[in-house]
């Protein structure tokens, strides 16, 4: 079986199985539509913790605690930790790794972190090298906005296109051994994608092209159209960037208004001061582990394509004038029956 099509899109040859799954979020994520669905929540922005860097990693540890109970494993019986998040060196998922003892690859795809440690481990997987594979990404607005933008202590107001990040962490156990109620089939590794976007106060402009082209080239290698879907998921666009991505996609051909779905739209909807929806790393992942996957598992969706996206971008390059490459990675999820 040809398992590279082209164009970075792979089909697994053997099964790949969502066996766990855990999430943690703050206080606002909880206060939204979605909050029900997530399994932990904090009481404050610090979680009795003395930092917020300390607090980011209270969630992501209790993420991946949670997936690793939840697929009724032991921490010895993870065979590798992919993850990462948006600071510095990746503190967050290192010190997690640290803490929690299993052999770790780090991964910096800005807020496509969650579909990239998924991509990655289920070709690790597919391929024989190992059993069970933990996947987690996080974020925390304090933490986030003081490195990439400003202090919170400035209080300094978002533009209209401003996203707010979202505190929060999302873990995945992958897993040969099933079977399982979700599966992965497929996967779409992206291409950086620059349009010349420089804002970083915009950037849902900046990973929309890179979403339709991945999707897109999914879609094309996958011989499907968009409604063989029942939805379609990208990571962080926001409004803005979600309208952005709708309309790109119909002038090449495609459309996706009825299917497509935004985790960072979907996370904040409805609530006042949250005017252009959420982005970070945490973002679609607790929305994939706390919402899609039991989507999945209760049968309400069948086949999904989940396509998180970045901006791939640093405080440094911004300063300089530089542009701001996005990025999203395609993993094609779907409902196993029996």
């Amino acid at each position: 079986m040809q398992k590279n099509l082209s164009e970075g899109t792979m089909v697994l040859a053997h099964p790949v199985y969502v066996r766990g799954k855990g999430s943690a979020v703050g206080q606002e994520e909880a206060k939204g539509p979605l909050g029900k669905y997530f399994d932990l929540y904090a009481e404050d922005a610090k979680w009795g913790e003395k930092t917020f860097e300390f607090a980011e990693k209270k969630f992501f540890l209790s993420a991946c605690k949670r997936a690793i109970e939840d697929a009724g494993l032991s921490t010895g019986e993870v065979d590798l930790l992919l993850g990462g998040d948006l600071l510095n060196q990746i503190i967050t998922a290192s010190y997690s790794a640290r803490d929690l003892g299993i052999p770790f690859l780090g991964v910096y795809g800005a807020c496509s972190g969650m579909a990239e440690s998924l991509a990655a481990a289920s070709m690790l997987l597919d391929g024989g090298f190992g059993r069970n594979i933990l996947c987690a990404a996080s974020s925390h607005f304090a933490t986030a906005e003081r490195q990439f933008r400003f202090p919170l202590e400035l209080g300094t107001p978002k533009p209209p296109t401003g996203q707010d990040t979202v505190t929060g962490a999302g873990a995945t156990v992958l897993s040969t051994e099933g079977p399982g109620r979700v599966a992965v089939r497929a996967l779409t590794i992206g291409r950086c994608v620059d349009y010349g976007i420089a804002d970083a106060n915009n950037m849902g402009a900046a990973m929309a092209p890179a979403a339709v082209q991945s999707i897109l080239t999914h879609l094309e290698n996958r011989g499907a159209t968009p409604r063989d879907y029942d939805a379609i998921f990208t990571g962080d666009l926001g409004t803005f960037g979600s309208r952005l991505f709708v309309e790109m996609a119909r002038q090449c051909g495609a459309e996706l208004a009825g299917v497509h779905k935004d985790c960072g739209s979907m996370i904040y909807a409805g609530m006042k001061n949250k005017r252009c929806g959420a982005s970070g790393c945490g973002c679609c992942a607790v929305v994939l582990n706390g919402f899609i996957l039991r989507q999945l598992e209760k049968g309400v969706y069948r086949r999904v394509l989940f396509a998180a996206t970045g901006a791939m971008m640093s405080t440094t390059s911004v300063q300089q004038g530089e542009s701001i490459p996005g990025i999203a990675h395609v993993v094609e999820l779907e409902r196993v029956d029996g």
